[in-house]
C-alpha cells in the first residue's frame, strides 16, 4: 500500500486501478465532443466496436488497451497498436459525414489520449483524499503511451504537465457537440446497451457517477445537473472507496485491467484476435 492521506503514484502503472472504470462513460463524452471523434464513433462502421451493439466486446477491448499502455511490453503495445489499426482502418468519412475525420488522424488519437490521462489523473486523486491533484511531471511523461499505443507520435506529447493543461484548454477551444452525437451520447448516458431492468435499476447512481468525472464545459453541453452538495458527496464516496481499493493486493486492486491483460497475453500466445 502506498502510505499517507496524499498519496503520490511512483510511476503510471500505480494508476492503473480498478476505480477508473467509473470514469469511463464520462471519458467518452469528453473524447466524443471533438467533432471528428464523434462522428468517427456514431458513424462507424466497425459494429464489433460499438458499445452499444456489443458492450462486452467494447468493455473487454478497451480495457485491454488501457491496461497494455500502462502495463505492458513495448512488444504488447506494438501487436496491439496492429490490432486497433485494422479495425481503425475502416474508419473515415464519407461523403454524407458532415465532419471530415481518419482514425489514424494523430491529432484525434492525441485528444483522445489527453482525456484518458485525465480519467486516471482524476480518480488518483479522488481515491487519494485530493481532488484535482496534478500528478509528478515524471509519472505523467510515462503516460504518452496512452496515444503513443495508438499512432500518436511521441513528441506529440506535451512535455510536462503545465504543456498538458495548456494543451488540454486548447482542445476545448474544438469542443462541440451536434445533434447526431449527442443522441449518441444520451444513448450511452441512459444505458441503452444494458438489459432494461439492469438500465433501470442503476439509471440514477450511473449519472451521478458520469456527471462527477465530467468536467466543465461537458456537463453543461449536456445539460446534466450538478451541485456543490453532489460534489462534496461524490468526492467523500470515492475517498472511502480509495481507502478500501489501496488496501488491496494489486491483482484486485488493478482489476479488472489485470484480467484484461492477462486475456490479452493468453490471445497473444494463442495467436487469436487482440481487438
Amino acid at each position: 500500500m502506498i502510505p499517507g492521506p496524499s498519496r503520490v503514484p511512483r510511476c503510471a502503472a500505480d494508476l492503473v486501478l480498478g476505480p477508473v472504470v467509473l470514469s469511463a462513460t464520462a471519458n467518452v463524452v469528453m473524447e466524443l465532443s471533438w467533432p471528428g471523434v464523434g462522428h468517427g464513433v456514431a458513424e462507424s462502421r466497425v459494429d464489433s466496436g460499438n458499445v452499444l451493439l456489443h458492450p462486452l466486446h467494447r468493455f473487454r477491448t478497451t480495457t485491454a488497451y488501457l491496461a497494455v499502455a500502462l502495463l505492458g511490453t513495448d512488444e504488447e503495445r506494438a501487436d496491439y497498436r496492429r490490432a486497433v489499426g485494422r479495425s481503425h482502418a475502416h474508419v473515415h468519412a464519407t461523403a454524407a459525414s458532415p465532419v471530415d475525420y481518419d482514425a489514424f488522424d494523430p491529432e484525434l488519437q492525441r485528444w483522445v489520449a489527453l482525456c484518458l490521462y485525465r480519467a486516471f489523473e482524476d480518480t488518483w486523486g479522488l481515491l487519494a483524499g485530493a481532488p484535482g491533484m496534478r500528478l509528478p511531471d515524471a509519472v505523467y511523461r510515462e503516460c504518452a503511451t496512452l496515444g503513443t499505443t495508438l499512432q500518436m507520435r511521441p513528441e506529440q506529447w506535451p512535455a510536462d504537465r503545465d504543456a498538458f493543461d495548456d494543451a488540454w484548454d486548447d482542445g476545448l477551444r474544438h469542443v462541440r457537440i451536434d445533434d447526431p452525437v449527442r443522441e449518441h451520447l444520451h444513448r450511452l448516458l441512459r444505458g441503452d446497451f444494458l438489459p432494461t431492468p439492469v438500465r433501470r435499476a442503476t439509471e440514477p447512481s450511473r449519472t451521478f457517477v458520469t456527471t462527477g468525472f465530467l468536467h466543465e464545459p461537458f456537463r453543461s453541453l449536456l445539460g446534466l445537473a450538478w451541485s456543490p452538495a453532489d460534489q462534496r458527496r461524490f468526492e467523500t464516496w470515492l475517498r472511502r472507496l480509495g481507502a478500501v481499493v489501496h488496501r488491496l493486493p494489486a491483482p484486485l486492486r488493478r482489476a479488472p485491467y489485470s484480467t484484461t491483460l492477462t486475456d490479452l497475453r493468453v490471445r497473444r500466445a494463442l495467436g487469436r484476435p487482440l481487438a
